[in-house]
């Protein structure tokens, strides 16, 4: 049987964390097992608590001392993924804006392809409660980042994902200094200019159940000038 990693970063998830887990370990997804990684920011709701006490071997958590930002939590699950030997791993949000239920898609790609990306455009626009403010962001930065590094991707910034782990490992992780939208953005550009074979499937996004996003001005900042970055090391094989 194939074994899959699903990781879910957390800050302040409280009022969601117990219900996606259970979701998420209730999936049939036959002949692939799931297990939850949760790496935790030392939320100060009790987050960490809530999942230390499900108190089930499916279940693993990292706690890290402060808020550390969301590239560093995919990368110390990634790592985690890697030293556990699971076959699959994913990027997940707490917050239900991925649908559970959409995950056993996934695995019908994964047979073929080395990343599958949930994406919110590759059939229209397919998110929900979301401000024009926030989509036009959004939608923006796919184009701009498509037109600066060509990118074969609609949706560069989508965060639910899934990678074959014998081909993620092949990313140096020590190069990805990123967060946020530019860690998105990275990951799937360093996945493309090492030749792995990209595609994505629809999903709707629909804007968080409970809590509050971690959405900032400085992300979308960061990831304008990521772009850049990205382009101007692969020019100079620098990646």
């Amino acid at each position: 049987m194939k074994r899959a990693l699903i990781i879910i970063p957390t800050y302040n998830e409280a009022e969601n964390i117990v219900n996606i887990i259970n979701e998420l370990l209730a999936l049939v997804c036959g002949g692939v097992s799931i297990d939850i990684l949760v790496v935790d920011d030392n939320s100060t709701d009790g987050t960490a608590m809530l999942v230390k006490n499900l108190n089930s071997q499916r279940i693993h958590i990292i706690e890290r001392p402060g808020k550390m930002g969301l590239g560093t939590a995919y990368i110390r699950g990634f790592k985690y993924a890697i030293e556990h030997s699971y076959d699959y791993v994913f990027e997940m949000d707490a917050d239900f804006s991925h649908d559970p239920d959409a995950v056993p898609a996934f695995f019908d790609k994964l047979k073929e392809y080395d990343v599958v990306i949930g994406s919110r455009y590759i059939e229209g626009i397919a998110v929900v409660n979301w401000p024009l403010s926030r989509l036009m962001i959004s939608i923006g930065a796919s184009y701009y980042t498509r037109m600066i590094t060509f990118l074969p991707v609609k949706d560069v910034t989508a965060g639910f994902m899934a990678y074959r782990v014998d081909s993620l490992k092949q990313i140096d992780f020590d190069k990805v200094h990123s967060n946020g939208y530019s860690f998105q953005i990275e990951m799937k550009f360093r996945m493309w200019k090492k030749g792995f074979k990209l595609v994505e499937i629809p999903i709707v996004f629909i804007d968080r159940r409970a809590g509050v996003s971690k959405m900032s001005r400085k992300i979308v900042y960061e990831a304008m000038f990521m772009v850049w970055k990205l382009k101007l090391k692969s020019i100079f094989n620098k990646l």
